[in-house]
């Protein structure tokens, strides 16, 4: 009997299929590199770029596909089971006729995902063959289904498919190491308004500033920027009107995945002291904003000048090159040319001191931010004021300077709102009630939680572990935008077979390495 050479076998047929991925991605890489360098050179024959001879023709047999990493995509979906979980969740159709709750969530998202703005960009999706046979799909849903779907939901269904996607979310977690469970699960809330134009929008308002729309309430896991929970009201309502159940959903879906350590943050608004109580006889740690009303300003005006101390701020990140020359502040000089009336702040102090609030039965510390202001007409100072700042906890052993910079870290939420609201499109309201814009806006956040899994399920080789950890954290903090170009917007091949569907890439991506090998993972 003849023996099988070493390596013969499936896993030596895979060894060497990496080893062969690996040598061209570095060859691609290379000639680009050599391209660049090159191309620098005194150049007398004129222009570079319109100088092409371009001839366009209809390709007989190759069908192609702008939006490569979508197979990446569903391979992910799948991995998950998030399909069955929405499934499980939503009981919204009688009957399939084809699609199924999770085809019109996915759908949503999909979009979001291929860089649409509107639903009605699902047309083009839904309008390309070759796109559909790389995810394995006969037909999409059309713009005008997917807008009726949307209605189908009320308040509990809204909340049922966002739990189905924290349960595959905890699925990404389990996957982490160790490392990941061992730090603060840090929870944050806040709310932004969703405007519109549009007069027969129901549940819409006019907010205090005269925009008419609604208000959009979010809690995130901070730790990787996820959302986790999406509630929607008329713009006149409190911002944290119903963030309750969502402060403790979140709270429950942390433990579950194995924190131990758990970090309320918010501003004034949700500075809840109904709920002060509860959350510390639960173990949960908080940092909330505080009004300042009078008589606590009055109490920190009365502490003692020597016990306020220097606010330390967070020092800068090391460069390895050397630091850039300081520009120079053109409008600060106008400001003061033209002797404009500014406030401008000359240092900042803390101190902490006990207190109860009205509707608690126990004291928490509350550390005030003492900012010194001169308010100033050109060179000319005209007076010094103080305006204070203040922060409610119940961690005693964080210092006064870790309890503002937790405070103060809790604006990375509002980056993560700006990314849902101008990129990936998902906090608008392109129905016509509020429920349906509810469950539009939670169904088309889940690509940016897609876009954070890619980062937390990359697998990390020993080694290469400094490099492949710097990939995750770039990927992690990428904005949407950056994460389309890298990982969705990739040429490829679609060649649909008997059992399997391959994509083939058709042109060199600086992240391909990291693609193919999410893609191997998965």
């Amino acid at each position: 009997m003849k023996r099988s050479a070493p390596g013969a076998g499936l896993g030596g047929k895979r060894s060497v299929a990496k080893r062969q991925l690996r040598s061209k991605l570095g060859s691609e890489e290379r000639s680009l590199r050599r391209r660049l360098r090159a191309a620098v050179a005194p150049n007398v024959s004129g222009p570079v770029l319109g100088r092409a001879n371009v001839v366009y023709e209809l390709a007989g047999r190759t069908r192609a596909v702008a939006h490569g990493g979508m197979g990446m995509v569903a391979k992910l979906v799948g991995a998950l089971g998030l399909a069955e979980e929405l499934d499980s969740s939503l009981d919204l159709l009688a009957l399939h006729k084809p699609y199924y709750e999770s085809d019109h969530v996915l759908n949503v998202a999909y979009n979001a995902l291929c860089g649409a703005r509107t639903l009605d960009d699902i047309e083009r999706r839904r309008g390309d063959q070759v796109f559909l046979d790389g995810i394995g799909a006969s037909a999409l849903p059309d713009p005008t289904t997917a807008g009726d779907f949307c209605r189908r939901f009320d308040e509990a269904s809204v909340m049922a498919l966002q739990e189905a996607v924290n349960r595959a979310r905890l699925g990404v977690w389990s996957a982490q190491p160790p490392t990941f469970f061992s730090q603060t699960a840090v929870i944050d809330a806040d709310a932004t308004m969703v405007p519109t134009g549009a007069e027969a929008k129901q549940g819409i308002d006019i907010s205090y500033s005269g925009v008419w729309g609604y208000s959009a309430l979010m809690v995130s896991f901070a730790n990787t920027a996820e959302p986790l929970y999406l509630a929607l009201h008329g713009a006149n309502r409190p911002s944290h009107e119903g963030v309750v159940p969502l402060y403790d959903g979140a709270i429950s879906l942390c433990r579950q995945a194995g924190f131990t350590d758990i970090l309320l943050r918010g501003d004034t608004d949700f500075s809840l002291t109904t709920e002060l109580d509860r959350w510390d006889d639960d173990g949960v740690r908080f940092v909330f904003g505080y009004n300042a009303w009078a008589g606590m300003v009055e109490r920190a005006g009365a502490v003692e000048g020597e016990l306020y101390h220097e606010l330390v701020a967070r020092a800068e990140r090391a460069i390895k090159t050397a630091p850039r020359a300081k520009p120079v502040n053109v409008k600060d000089a106008i400001v003061r040319a033209r002797r404009y009336k500014v406030l401008r702040q000359s240092a900042e102090d803390v101190v902490s001191f006990s207190y109860r609030p009205g509707k608690c039965k126990r004291d928490y510390r509350v550390v005030a931010l003492r900012k010194d202001l001169s308010v100033e007409r050109g060179d000319d100072v005209l007076f010094h004021e103080y305006r204070y700042f203040f922060y409610i906890t119940n961690d005693r052993d964080m210092t006064d300077h870790q309890v503002v910079g937790h405070a103060r870290q809790r604006c990375n939420q509002e980056n993560l709102i700006a990314q849902l609201k101008g990129q990936v499109r998902a906090l608008h309201a392109p129905v016509n009630t509020l429920v349906a814009n509810w469950a539009y806006m939670a169904m088309a956040a889940l690509a940016w939680s897609i876009k954070a899994w890619c980062a937390l399920l990359l697998p990390i080789s020993p080694r290469w572990a400094a490099q492949h950890h710097e990939q995750r954290r770039q990927l992690l903090r990428m904005d949407f935008r950056s994460f389309l170009a890298a990982f969705i917007e990739i040429p490829c091949q679609v060649i649909r077979g008997a059992r399997q569907v391959r994509w083939r890439v058709l042109a060199w991506r600086p992240w391909l390495g990291a693609f193919f090998r999410l893609v191997d993972t998965l």
